[in-house]
C-alpha cells in the first residue's frame, strides 16, 4: 500500500507544470469540472420530478391541465438548462485541454533540452543516464496533462458521487455502499496490471533505443552506403524484428491477462447495477417510492456506478501517469555540478597554457588515458600531437576545452586553473574543429557563422572566415552560394564532399576572430596530401600571434609545427622540434621514415 500510495509523490509537479503553463486554462478547467459533477445528479433529480408530475397528472380527473402544463414546462425548462450548462462545461473543459496540451508539450519539451544544455559531455556517453533522457522525452509532454485531466476527473466523480449519495442514502445506506465498493476489486487489478506496464518499459529503453538505431541506419543516407554495399540489410531487418517479437510476447501476454481480469471483475460492478435495480423496482412495488423516484433512484444508480468506476479508473490512470512522470522527475532533479569559476582574465597572459602532472580516467575504464602530462604551449607558439589511436590526443584536447575535468592534475591558461574561468568566456577563447565535425544541415551562411553566434548573420565576417578555411573557391560556384541548403534532409539540399565540408567546418573555425587558441584535431583525414599542406601552411600564417594545436597523422604537415610532442598509451614519450626529434631516432622518427618510405 506504501508504494502505491509513494507513485503519486510526482502529483505536485504535474499540477505545478499545468499551473505554470496557464493559471487561468486551469482554474477555467477546474470550474468546469465542479460543474459537470454536480450537474449530473441534479438533472437525474429533475427528471424524476417530472416523472412524478406526468404521474400525478394521469392519475387525476378534472384537474386544471393548464396549471400542470405550466409545472411540467418548468421541470423540462430547467432541465433543458442543466443539460445545456453539463454540455457547455463539458466543451469548454475540452477547449482548455487541446490549448493546455500544445502549452504544456512545448514547455516540457523546453526543460528537457534546457536541462540537456546543463549536461556534461560524460552524461551524453553514460548509456544508462542517456537512457533516462530517453525515458523523459517518450512520454514527458503528454503526461502531466493526462495526470491533471485525470485529477479533475476524480474531483467531478467525487463531486458527482457526493451529489448522488444525498439522494441514494435517502432510499439506502446500503445500496449507496454496495454502489461504491462494487468497482473496488476491478480497480486494484488494473493497478497492478499498470506496474507492470511500467516497469517494462523502463525495463527495455535500451532496446527500444537499438531498434531506433537500427531504423536510422537502414534508413538514412548516412549508412545508406554500407548497409547496400555489405548487404547488411537484412541483417540488420532480421534484429529489429527480433526486438519487436520479443516485446510484442511480453506486451500480448499482459494486454490477454489484462482484458480477462477487468472483464470478469467488472462484471461484480454490472450485477451490483442490475441488483439495485431490483430493489428500486420492488421497493416501488411495494409502494414505499414512487414512480418517479424509482426513475431517479435508477438513473442515480446508473450515475452513480459510472462516476465510481470512472474514478477508480482515473485514481489508476494518476497512478500510471505517476509512474511515468518519474522518469521526467528523475531526470530533472538529476544534480550538474555547476561551474564555479568566474574569473574572464588571467594574471600572467604570457604563460599561455600548462599542463601539470595530469591524468584523466574515463569512467568504467581501468586504464587512464592521461597518466602524468605536463607540458607548456606559449602563447604564438604552434603544438603538434602524433600518437596512434587511443593514445590520449583527444582526451587532451577535451580536457582543455572542459568538456571533462582531470582526475588528477591541474591545467592553467593564463596563470589561472580552468575551474577558475568563467567557463563561456573560456570556451570563447577557444577554437577547435574535431575529427568527427558536425555537418549542419543548415545554409552555407550560417553553417559557418555559428562557429560565432553572435555574429551568425555578419556576411561579411562568414566571408572572410571562408576565405581563411579555403571554402570561399568552392562556395562560391554552388547554386545560391552562401545561401545554398547543405545536407539532403531538407528541399534543394547540396550534398558536399568530405573535403568540402571539412573546409566549412574549417572556415567555422576562422569565424572565432577572439580565440586565443585554434584547436585542428585530424579535420583534414578527408584532404590529399596537398590539400592538408596548403591548409596547414595557410593556418600557420593566421595564427601567428595565437596558440595553434594541431592532431594529425600526416608528418609532413607535422614537422611545420615549433614543438611536437609524441603519445603512447596516455603518456607523453617525446617531445621537441621536427629536427630534435629526428635526431633521437626513436618512435617519432621511426613513424616519420614509415611514411616516408610511402612517397617514395
Amino acid at each position: 500500500m506504501h508504494k502505491f500510495f509513494s507513485a503519486f509523490q510526482h502529483s505536485s509537479l504535474a499540477i505545478r507544470l499545468v499551473w505554470d503553463t496557464s493559471r487561468s486554462l486551469t482554474l477555467i478547467m477546474a470550474i468546469s469540472t465542479v460543474v459537470a459533477g454536480v450537474t449530473p445528479a441534479a438533472i437525474a433529480s429533475v427528471g424524476g420530478l417530472f416523472v412524478d408530475a406526468v404521474a400525478n397528472l394521469l392519475q387525476q380527473t378534472g384537474v386544471d391541465f393548464s396549471s400542470f402544463r405550466q409545472e411540467i414546462l418548468k421541470y423540462v425548462l430547467i432541465e433543458l438548462g442543466l443539460v445545456l450548462l453539463l454540455t457547455g462545461s463539458q466543451r469548454l473543459n475540452m477547449v482548455c485541454q487541446s490549448i493546455l496540451r500544445a502549452l504544456l508539450g512545448n514547455k516540457i519539451s523546453m526543460m528537457i533540452l534546457q536541462k540537456a544544455l546543463t549536461l556534461e559531455l560524460a552524461h551524453f556517453e553514460d548509456s544508462e543516464y542517456y537512457d533516462k533522457l530517453i525515458r523523459a522525452r517518450r512520454e514527458a509532454s503528454s503526461r502531466p496533462l493526462s495526470l491533471i485531466i485525470k485529477t479533475f476527473d476524480l474531483l467531478r466523480d467525487t463531486i458527482a458521487l457526493a451529489t448522488i449519495g444525498v439522494f441514494l442514502i435517502q432510499f439506502s445506506v446500503w445500496a449507496a455502499t454496495l454502489l461504491l465498493v462494487s468497482g473496488i476489486p476491478a480497480f486494484i487489478a488494473e493497478t497492478s496490471f499498470s506496474g507492470e506496464a511500467f516497469r517494462n518499459q523502463k525495463r527495455r529503453s535500451a532496446e527500444r533505443r537499438l531498434q531506433v538505431y537500427l531504423e536510422m541506419v537502414l534508413t538514412r543516407e548516412d549508412g545508406a552506403k554500407e548497409v547496400k554495399l555489405f548487404q547488411l540489410g537484412k541483417h540488420f531487418l532480421k534484429r529489429y524484428i527480433e526486438i519487436f517479437n520479443r516485446i510484442y510476447r511480453e506486451d500480448r501476454s499482459l494486454v490477454i491477462r489484462r482484458a480477462f481480469w477487468g472483464y470478469a471483475l467488472g462484471l461484480l460492478a454490472s450485477i451490483a447495477l442490475y441488483f439495485a435495480y431490483g430493489w428500486v423496482g420492488v421497493a416501488a412495488i411495494a409502494g414505499t417510492i414512487t414512480i418517479g423516484q424509482m426513475t431517479m433512484y435508477i438513473a442515480q444508480f446508473r450515475l452513480g456506478q459510472s462516476a465510481a468506476t470512472t474514478s477508480l479508473t482515473a485514481i489508476n490512470g494518476m497512478y500510471e501517469d505517476n509512474l511515468y512522470l518519474s522518469n521526467l522527475s528523475e531526470y530533472l532533479d538529476h544534480e550538474v555540478p555547476e561551474g564555479s569559476g568566474d574569473r574572464v582574465h588571467g594574471p600572467y597572459p604570457e604563460n599561455g597554457i600548462r599542463f601539470e602532472n595530469v591524468s584523466f580516467l574515463y569512467p568504467g575504464s581501468e586504464r587512464p588515458a592521461l597518466e602524468n602530462v605536463s607540458l607548456h604551449i606559449k602563447p604564438g607558439e604552434s603544438l603538434a600531437i602524433v600518437g596512434g589511436n587511443g593514445s590520449g590526443k583527444t582526451t587532451l584536447i577535451k580536457l582543455l576545452t572542459r568538456l571533462y575535468k582531470p582526475s588528477s592534475g591541474r591545467i592553467l591558461l593564463e596563470g589561472l586553473d580552468l575551474d577558475q574561468w568563467d567557463i563561456n568566456v573560456l570556451r570563447n577563447k577557444i577554437g577547435v574543429i574535431f575529427q568527427d565535425f558536425n555537418r549542419y544541415q543548415l545554409v552555407v551562411g550560417e553553417n559557418i557563422g555559428i562557429g560565432e553566434v553572435g555574429d551568425s548573420a555578419n556576411q561579411e565576417l562568414i566571408g572572410e572566415a571562408a576565405k581563411k578555411g579555403m571554402a570561399h573557391s568552392f562556395i562560391k560556384d554552388l547554386p545560391d552560394a552562401y545561401n545554398t541548403q547543405l545536407g539532403s534532409w531538407f528541399k534543394d539540399g547540396k550534398e558536399l564532399s568530405g573535403g568540402e565540408w571539412q573546409k566549412i567546418a574549417l572556415s567555422r573555425v576562422f569565424m572565432r576572430k577572439n580565440a586565443d587558441i585554434l584547436v585542428l584535431d585530424e579535420p583534414t583525414a578527408a584532404l590529399d596530401a596537398r590539400a592538408e599542406a596548403e591548409i596547414f601552411s595557410h593556418f600557420r600564417k593566421l595564427t601567428d600571434n595565437r596558440i595553434s594545436i594541431v592532431i594529425s597523422h600526416r608528418f609532413s604537415t607535422v614537422r611545420m609545427a615549433d614543438h611536437i610532442i609524441v603519445f603512447e598509451k596516455g603518456k607523453v614519450v617525446e617531445e621537441g622540434s621536427h629536427l630534435e626529434l629526428m635526431s633521437q631516432d626513436g618512435i617519432y622518427a621511426t613513424l616519420f621514415e614509415l611514411q616516408a618510405q610511402g612517397y617514395k
